[in-house]
């Protein structure tokens, strides 16, 4: 396998795991919060596709799927459009809300866009500089990787509220 396309079957499989957590659930369900200041299944989803589609979009050169295809409208959340959730605070965590086919279709529209940018790279695109603030300077295939823990972090997340949700 190259490079691209392993970062393709982590991309891949972090959609599973956002099936996995949201599929079966009622919209009132995705709110659930374990305590007043925990994160809900549907912003746990909604901010690991936005940050996925933030930092995908902006390595590739490329519109958001968010705005680029009409999901920040279908959302309709009293948050700026460019808002993916970084800091929020459990009242800002508050305003995101969707239906379970709403915030699942946004998602796979994410994970479409990212799996046919990672299919146009080689292993050699991987180390071009994409961020120079930090030192060392970020390199593609490092800012694609550090999507992915990022994602899984939340999907995990997602998944373990399921449980509680399922159990009480």
């Amino acid at each position: 396998m190259t490079g691209p396309q392993v970062l393709a079957e982590a991309y891949g499989r972090i959609g599973q795991m956002v099936h996995d957590a949201l599929e079966g659930l009622r919209e009132e369900e995705l709110g659930f919060r374990v305590d007043a200041g925990a994160n809900p299944i549907v912003w746990l989803v909604w901010h690991l596709a936005r940050v996925q589609d933030d930092h995908v979009a902006e390595v590739a050169g490329r519109e958001q799927v968010w705005t680029s295809q009409g999901w920040a409208d279908r959302f309709g959340l009293d948050l700026p459009v460019a808002d993916h959730g970084y800091g929020h605070r459990p009242e800002q965590v508050a305003l995101v809300h969707a239906d379970p086919a709403t915030l699942l279709g946004y998602y796979d529209a994410v994970e479409r866009a990212t799996l046919e940018y990672l299919g146009g790279l080689s292993d050699a695109d991987l180390d071009r500089v994409v961020d120079t603030r930090w030192d060392p300077p970020v390199t593609l295939g490092v800012r694609l990787v550090s999507v992915i823990c990022d994602d899984v972090a939340h999907a995990g997340q997602a998944a373990y509220v399921r449980g509680v949700i399922e159990r009480r």
